[in-house]
């Protein structure tokens, strides 16, 4: 879900990187005190208007909540088998609508205003030895990482393929190990990288 950003001009687009965090904060606060089943359908369809109101895709929509899908089955059948419907209901309820909620934060959100938000809000943390910039270039690298590391898998996957490696035991072992060696490799670059340009100064 990191670095799905779909630029647009929305009244979601407009709303600064601050408003909208806060707006998720308020909203998770809601949702955890809601206590009704009823209640929780009005969340989902205000959670549903708001990506409606942003302009979002339903493909993109869908693809925030797909990660989730069995995590949500076994809780649900948790709470089903421990309580009752109603509880299966909020339960999953507030973690599929927190989840889309947060998603579209980033859908409407660049990451670079995201970024620079978190180190905003670090900036007062400075006098207790915190480095705004060091962590919000830590952020950075961890969301570029994300997508470096699927593509990573992607060509090994595609060059196992092609090699013809079958099997269970012969396909993880195919897949872990050059994927281990190219990321280890990648990082090694991009801390040569860094050096170069003085981020261990």
């Amino acid at each position: 879900m990191i670095g799905l950003y779909l630029p647009g001009r929305s009244l979601v687009h407009r709303m600064s990187a601050g408003a909208k965090l806060a707006s998720l904060a308020v909203a998770l606060i809601l949702l955890v005190l809601l206590d009704h089943p009823w209640q929780m359908g009005v969340a989902a369809l205000v959670a549903a208007g708001l990506y409606v109101l942003a302009r979002v895709p339903w493909r993109a929509a869908l693809g925030q909540l797909r990660p989730l899908l069995w995590i949500l089955i076994i809780v649900a059948g948790l709470q089903l088998l421990f309580a009752d419907w109603q509880k299966a209901v909020m339960v999953t309820g507030v973690m599929l609508i927190s989840a889309a909620l947060a998603g579209l934060l980033t859908l409407t959100t660049p990451v670079p205003a995201i970024l620079d938000l978190c180190q905003r809000m670090l900036r007062p943390l400075q006098r207790f030895g915190v480095n705004p910039d060091r962590v919000g270039l830590a952020m950075a690298l961890t969301i570029r990482c994300i997508p470096l590391m699927a593509g990573i898998v992607k060509d090994v996957t595609e060059a196992r393929k092609a090699r013809g490696v079958t099997g269970w035991r012969g396909s993880i072992i195919a897949l872990a190990a050059p994927a281990v060696v190219r990321a280890l490799r990648a990082a090694d670059a991009l801390g040569e990288a860094l050096i170069a340009r003085g981020a261990d100064d």
